[in-house]
């Protein structure tokens, strides 16, 4: 089996035999919050018994967070677990992709014999007012990451509202992936939470994969105010999807706002500096606003940075890019030293 992606750690310590520095996973450098962990210790003594099928809970946690109603929320395991669901309960003809972005919208729309149609951003990987141009009554549903995945590069919030409105008055579903909108330095400024209410064809996805470190716990949540939809695509995944180490590990993330603080404050912190390094190697850097940047190198790095121990995302999957394209997550300051000292050494080799 061949799904590419970040934070493949097994496939490398099968390869060398250790465990590597993951530049590839863009994971809170912190790691799990100790709060999360002694959540999963306290719902360990509870797992004989089967999950809230409907997450509860959890749901009101989310809906109190966010400032909508619960049921305006669907939680699943993880963003692509629910990814997937909108695929298979909209079975879509055509839909929207502004690529490169994250490859499991592509997968996902296809497996239900959906033709992506692909609009390539232009060089500078911001997307622009021509992108209206493409929306149009034969499409059925757009997919919009912001920030982008993987270039960091956010969409200026008047133009994301002027989609979701052509969107609507076209009949096509929005999904608009968050996911990484909190690492921004103001993500209230690029959310799109507070308009569910006034886009009904608007659907909001998010996770506690990045954040908060859980990738392990697999744990997503959708945001939409068509509850009947929700409804709907609740009904089309398997019984007890997320299961109950999750769901309190996901109540107990929402409430360590500490935690989150730290993160986002190293991040911010972090990324103009290892952004500054990079280009101090003559690696053309992407400016990326989220908790990773997107770079390209003049040679091939795989394999010289593995022999090194560290692991890189290559980009050479993505449309638009190619195998000289690579995605370094922000970590912090002593993991992002090593990284520029192991690249460094290859580039001048």
């Amino acid at each position: 089996m061949d799904r590419t992606h970040g934070g493949d750690w097994a496939a490398y310590e099968s390869e060398y035999g250790r465990a590597p520095l993951d530049f590839s996973a863009n994971v809170s450098p912190l790691g799990v919050p100790e709060s999360v962990r002694a959540a999963v210790c306290r719902a360990a003594a509870e797992v004989d018994r089967y999950p809230d099928p409907d997450c509860r809970a959890l749901r009101r946690a989310i809906a109190e967070r966010q400032g909508v109603s619960p049921g305006q929320v669907l939680c699943g395991s993880g963003a692509s677990d629910l990814i997937w669901r909108v695929a298979q309960t909209l079975r879509p003809k055509r839909a929207l992709l502004a690529e490169p972005c994250f490859g499991e919208y592509a997968a996902a729309l296809e497996s239900v014999g959906c033709e992506p149609v692909r609009f390539p951003m232009a060089e500078s990987f911001r997307l622009s007012e021509d992108y209206l141009n493409e929306i149009n009554h034969n499409i059925d549903l757009i997919i919009l990451c912001n920030p982008n995945n993987p270039t960091g590069r956010t969409i200026e919030p008047e133009l994301l509202r002027e989609i979701a409105r052509k969107s609507a008055a076209c009949g096509a579903r929005l999904l608009l992936d968050e996911c990484f909108v909190d690492f921004l330095d103001r993500p209230e400024r690029f959310t799109m939470v507070g308009a569910v209410n006034n886009y009904p064809n608007l659907w909001i996805l998010n996770a506690f994969t990045k954040l908060y470190g859980m990738a392990g716990l697999r744990l997503g949540y959708l945001i939409g105010a068509d509850e009947e939809l929700l409804n709907v695509m609740s009904r089309s995944a398997q019984p007890w999807a997320v299961s109950h180490l999750a769901q309190e590990a996901g109540i107990a993330a929402l409430r360590d706002g500490a935690y989150a603080r730290s993160v986002r404050a190293l991040i911010a912190a972090e990324r103009p500096r290892l952004a500054e390094a990079l280009r101090g190697l003559g690696l053309r850097v992407v400016p990326g606003e989220a908790n990773y940047l997107l770079f390209q190198s003049p040679v091939p790095l795989d394999e010289p940075m593995k022999k090194r121990g560290v692991l890189l995302r290559s980009c050479a999957d993505f449309s638009g890019l190619d195998a000289l394209w690579y995605r370094v997550a922000v970590r912090t300051r002593a993991d992002n030293e090593r990284l520029i000292a192991a690249l460094r050494e290859v580039l001048t080799e």
